[in-house]
């Protein structure tokens, strides 16, 4: 349209047409009448243009149409929806278009409101509930300038139709006994938890998170009929149980309807710590299965691995997730890793490790510095309370797959506090104990080693590229003279770099890098460059601390290791 050219719907009101003759009104007469013609025509390719028209005509600005012709469009859609000739596919089409623009006019004064809510009620009523749930949460999502309370209300209203099948199978549980009540209350509950990862994935602005909040809250109820507990959802037990009974009854295909049921319980538990009414609603039985689980070392690592279904997807708001890294932090603690050190038999090591991975995807893709230090925060307290037999393992794994240097840079920072530690921990067994073998290499020195050479010996080969990686060449240097220092006292970990290896850490490892500083050093001092100084100050520590792994290997030489 023209700059100056003024809409159809604005020359209805300038000409002084009554609504039920305007240009506009014809229009979309006939766009339904297109759309009727092509799905009984077979037409899926025009049928889809068609629902799109019906959609715009029914979106104009705000300054555009009136309330009377908003009033007598919206009487028109109704009008055709309600046709006992209606085509469903028709209907079906429409419903994924005109949600939003309905709701829009709806918001408008007059009578508006009552048939908007009359179309979004007849259509969550007559088409797929699980589609109509996703496409009002995305309407729900879209922020409304003009009267933006009314068009959520509106909305609301249509999500309120279908909660009515959840109220419809809840009536039926109460009129079943034993062995069909139960599988009936199990399809209720997690028919309401992939509803409410459903709600929560549309929740991606701020404005409207109190608003999804009340909709959880609602199939939350569901939850407690269906006899599913706070604790039970805290460590996803209640969703195994549940799913396990029904899959020895049902198909694969039927439970694949409940493929977020896991999201949709740790979701519950987020939305009950942030939002009042889930608060209120829970009452003391959240806070009580809290204190259960962070008293129960198995039951807290069950709760700590729920959490990797919200922070590992990208369906749901920041919020969310800070949210969830806020009550992940409050179960771990120093405690944990006390009393997981007694369980010699700990089967969580390919959940933590997803569970780390979902957590490292928060520190790099958050938005603000706060949230990626509290993922940080949550990374370190997770690692280290691992059992210290595994606690490598993970971190080399972590290591093995990180695509990102500052990311590596990082977790090798934590191998190396954990290298400190061990080795503490070591001289004070060995200061208690004089029997222990003080020439046995610990068992993660190996790991270790490796880890040091993935870096500065890539297996790709040749040296790093220092330009792309500085950062986690720094800290497996800083890492390399940790282990030489620790060699160098004769303590119990003397033996890690025997003669062979430290042949190869200085002639395959450090040798070729300092090589390869010198060159680039010579290359950026010509330039001069503001990029070329940039480049110099990141060699500089790296320069640093690989020479000072130079002389303490040099020294190692000199008293014949």
């Amino acid at each position: 349209m023209a700059r100056d050219e003024p809409s159809a719907a604005a020359v209805d009101v300038a000409d002084g047409d009554s609504p039920s003759s305007s240009p506009t009104l014809t229009r979309l007469r006939e766009a339904l009448a297109a759309l009727s013609e092509a799905f009984e025509s077979g037409d899926t390719a025009s049928s889809d243009a068609a629902a799109a028209a019906v959609a715009e005509i029914l979106s104009p600005s705000d300054a555009d149409a009136s309330a009377a012709l908003s009033e007598q469009m919206l009487r028109e859609v109704h009008a055709f929806l309600s046709r006992p000739s209606s085509n469903q596919m028709a209907i079906d089409a429409l419903s994924l278009e005109l949600p939003k623009p309905v709701a829009k006019l709806g918001a408008r004064m007059g009578n508006c409101r009552d048939i908007a809510r009359a179309i979004i009620e007849f259509f969550a009523s007559n088409c797929s509930p699980r589609d109509m749930l996703c496409i009002l949460c995305e309407a729900l999502d879209t922020p409304v300038a003009f009267n933006g309370s009314a068009y959520l209300v509106i909305l609301l209203d249509g999500l309120a139709s279908t909660l009515r099948i959840g109220n419809a199978i809840q009536e039926m549980c109460k009129t079943m006994v034993n062995h069909r009540k139960e599988e009936l209350c199990s399809i209720l509950g997690l028919y309401a938890l992939q509803n409410i990862a459903l709600v929560s994935s549309e929740s991606k602005h701020q404005n409207i998170l109190s608003t999804c909040g009340s909709v959880v809250l609602q199939y939350s109820k569901f939850l407690m009929f269906c006899g599913f507990t706070y604790l039970g959802l805290l460590t996803g037990n209640d969703v195994t149980s549940t799913t396990t009974k029904l899959s020895k009854e049902e198909d694969d295909n039927f439970l694949d309807c409940f493929s977020s049921a896991m999201d949709g319980a740790s979701l519950v538990v987020v939305w009950t710590s942030m939002h009042d009414d889930m608060s209120k609603y829970a009452g003391a039985e959240f806070e009580s299965a809290l204190k259960e689980v962070q008293d129960n070392c198995i039951r807290k690592w069950e709760a700590i691995n729920m959490f990797r279904y919200v922070l590992s997807s990208v369906n749901y708001s920041w919020a969310i997730k800070s949210h969830s890294l806020d009550l992940l932090l409050t179960l771990v603690d120093d405690k944990c890793s006390e009393e997981t050190n007694d369980h010699v038999d700990f089967p969580y090591s390919t959940q933590i490790f997803a569970t780390l991975k979902a957590i490292e995807r928060v520190m790099i893709a958050a938005p603000d510095t706060l949230m990626r230090k509290k993922a940080f925060s949550a990374l370190k307290r997770v690692i280290s309370a691992v059992p210290s037999t595994q606690r490598f393992d993970i971190l080399q794994a972590l290591i093995e797959n990180s695509m990102f240097p500052s990311l590596t840079a990082i977790l090798l920072d934590l191998v190396k506090n954990e290298v400190s530690r061990e080795s503490r921990r070591a001289d004070q067994v060995n200061g208690s104990d004089r029997s222990q073998d003080a020439g046995e290499s610990p068992p993660w020195a190996s790991q270790v080693l490796e880890l040091v050479e993935l870096i500065l010996r890539p297996p790709e080969g040749g040296p790093p590229c220092l330009r792309d990686h500085s950062e986690e060449v720094l800290s497996a240097l800083n890492l390399l003279r940790l282990i030489l220092i620790i060699d160098s006292r004769g303590s119990r970990s003397a033996k890690m770099l025997r003669d062979e290896k430290i042949r190869a850490v200085y002639s395959e490892w450090l040798i070729p890098l300092r090589l390869i500083i010198t060159g680039i050093q010579s290359e950026l001092e010509k330039g001069g460059g503001e990029d070329e100084n940039q480049m110099l100050c990141l060699l500089n520590p790296v320069q640093f601390v690989l020479h000072r792994c130079i002389e303490l290997v040099e020294e190692k030489k000199m008293k014949g290791l």
